[in-house]
């Protein structure tokens, strides 16, 4: 992405509990949303940035909903921003897996009569996953950010990044706890998306298979 579809719009301070960030909001020229950068540290022209690329979830991040890791994986990233001292999280306004809130709520419907994330988004006429990440290498670019370690399980991440002329040295794995309201999800994460799960979550979800199984046949 050109330095003129991106623009920084405002700057402000944010004390967390993670302690001081500073919030950036970006106008892009490629899909009208204002997307956001919450950086800690001087990081321009940094090397080997810690970055965490997180689309937006209001479900998870904001309410907490158990369905996914969303919200939970944010707050991990932000402790591993802060613990570095210095790192960027990049909030990208895609909903859904870029579908949306409404069109991902219709999703979660589709979910509890036994659908899958993915076949969800099918069925509405969208794709799997159809989020996109040149906005992210845009606002990397105006940090003149040499290279990153990226926060992610998701290997298209590093691949879309990659193809954007980002430079990610190192993945930087993330692990969420699994329930019985998320271990689906997760377990299609691994199985169809070809995320990078944590071992121990791999290890809960094939129990809990396994028990849903032997429940089957009693």
């Amino acid at each position: 992405m050109s330095e003129s579809t991106i623009t920084c719009l405002a700057t402000a301070r944010i004390p967390t509990q993670h302690g001081d960030f500073e919030l950036g909001c970006y106008g892009n020229a490629l899909d009208g949303k204002n997307h956001l950068s919450f950086h800690i540290g001087d990081i321009t022209a940094g090397e080997n940035v810690i970055v965490r690329v997180h689309s937006e979830c209001l479900t998870g991040d904001v309410f907490g909903s158990l369905r996914c890791d969303c919200g939970e994986q944010l707050d991990q990233a932000l402790q591993f921003i802060a613990a570095e001292g210095s790192g960027m999280l990049i909030y990208l306004r895609q909903e859904g897996r870029g579908i949306g809130l409404l069109q991902k709520m219709h999703a979660y419907n589709l979910q509890d009569e036994g659908h899958d994330t993915v076949d969800a988004n099918l069925i509405l006429g969208h794709g799997a996953d159809e989020r996109e990440y040149s906005v992210a290498a845009g606002i990397l670019e105006s940090f003149d950010i040499k290279s990153i370690r990226l926060i992610t399980n998701n290997p298209a991440k590093i691949s879309a990044l990659e193809s954007e002329g980002i430079q990610v040295n190192e993945r930087i794995e993330i692990n969420s706890s699994v329930n019985p309201e998320n271990s689906r999800y997760l377990t299609t994460k691994a199985e169809r998306m070809n995320h990078l799960l944590h071992a121990s979550n791999l290890a809960v979800l094939a129990n809990e298979s396994d028990s849903h199984e032997s429940q089957s046949t009693d």
